[in-house]
């Protein structure tokens, strides 16, 4: 079965610098807000690179032991079981660890080893560690505008990392990227992006999270498939953003005029 090829339209020379991060060993670091593209970029690039690619979703719960391994009862006896970082290193895969700063500090802890000359992996439980396969190539993702000041990368761990910001793309690449993506027309597409544009230059309505791409993506799905303009963006773009009576009336009343 063939596999898809995921889109993905560059905005810079992010392809290049991946690429050469990938041959020269160099542990990748992708920074921006959320839905700007950050995972279908990795996944992009995998296939490019014709490597394969786990990814890891970290959140607050998210321990070494979850990456690395952990002993099992399987039957009478007690096994090992590789976690997908120690997979990755054995095999010579991508690890995408996306929003690393939300995970344990011990994870950033575990992977300080595979950051540097060494390029190798302690298995305290084993008392073991593991070389680098070649085509091993640790990935990972954050946002720094989320709860900045709570969730930051330490500088320490930043500078281990080369690193590439990813923002919102501008008018043209991201109605061509709603075109693309699902087919819509493009007039509709164009007015989608202006109403992303609008509500993220509304800084005064305090949102946590602002109108991501990916949200305008579900919104023209959604209208492609027969739904209401007006109901789809309520419920792909509006919705999804906050939860205050007032601000969701404000920003339909919005998009209302905009489509």
């Amino acid at each position: 079965m063939l596999q898809t090829i995921p889109y993905y339209h560059a905005t810079g020379r992010e392809e290049e610098v991946f690429t050469h991060a990938f041959k020269n060993k160099i542990p990748f670091l992708l920074k921006g807000p959320t839905g700007t593209g950050k995972s279908r970029f990795i996944e992009y690039m995998s296939h490019q690179l014709d490597q394969r690619i786990i990814t890891i979703s970290c959140h607050e719960e998210t321990s070494a032991t979850d990456l690395i391994g952990r002993f099992i009862i399987k039957g009478a006896e007690t096994v090992w079981l590789d976690g997908p970082l120690t997979t990755a290193v054995k095999e010579g895969a991508i690890i995408y660890l996306d929003e690393v700063a939300e995970a344990r500090p011990d994870v950033i802890v575990a992977i300080h080893s595979l950051t540097d000359h060494r390029r190798e992996l302690f298995i305290d439980k084993l008392g073991e560690t593991v070389k680098a396969h070649d085509n091993f190539m640790l990935v990972a993702s954050f946002n720094p505008g989320y709860q900045r000041g709570f969730k930051e990368l330490k500088p320490s761990t930043r500078q281990r990392f080369i690193a590439v910001s990813f923002e919102y793309p501008e008018t043209r690449v991201e109605v061509e990227i709603l075109v693309k993506e699902t087919q819509v027309d493009a007039d509709i597409a164009k007015k989608l992006v202006n109403i992303g544009n609008k509500i993220r230059n509304l800084t005064e309505l305090g949102l946590t999270e602002t109108v991501s791409t990916r949200l305008l993506v579900d919104a023209a799905k959604l209208i492609h498939s027969g739904l209401p303009k007006r109901l789809s963006v309520h419920v792909a773009v509006v919705e999804p953003l906050t939860d205050d009576l007032q601000t969701l009336e404000a920003l339909k009343d919005l998009c209302d005029l905009m489509i």
